[in-house]
């Protein structure tokens, strides 16, 4: 995992969402399972988001991603990203947050998630 990163919220009421890149070093496929882990968030999940052809924005959860040998798949900002509801504790610039990432064969990936601020717009800011 590279490039992990978060925008600063402002209180709890909203949700949060983190960013990062996945890479698959290997030689067989992986699949990264949709729900992760935080103490941060009561429910945190990977979602996308989609453009209507009449230009409405959703944002669908994302089951499972497979991810090819030698790929690397990005939660980016406007696409795949880390949904974080429900936080338990502000997001504030600065600070960090642990992660957890569950591949299909139940392996977990630690990742520390970097606060940035408001303004954000990818991991150097």
């Amino acid at each position: 995992v590279e490039s992990p990163w978060a925008r600063a919220a402002i209180g709890t009421t909203r949700p949060g969402a983190a960013y990062f890149i996945v890479h698959n070093t290997g030689d067989e496929a992986v699949t990264l399972m949709g729900n992760i882990t935080t103490p941060l968030a009561m429910m945190a999940q990977i979602h996308r988001t989609t453009i209507s052809a009449d230009g409405v924005s959703t944002m669908v959860p994302v089951e499972e991603i497979l991810i090819a040998p030698g790929h690397s798949i990005a939660l980016e900002p406007g696409g795949m990203h880390a949904m974080l509801m429900m936080l338990q504790s502000p997001m504030k610039e600065g600070g960090t947050f642990p992660l957890i990432l569950t591949l299909e064969d139940g392996a977990k990936i630690p990742v520390e998630v970097p606060i940035l601020g408001v303004a954000a717009r990818g991991p150097d800011g």
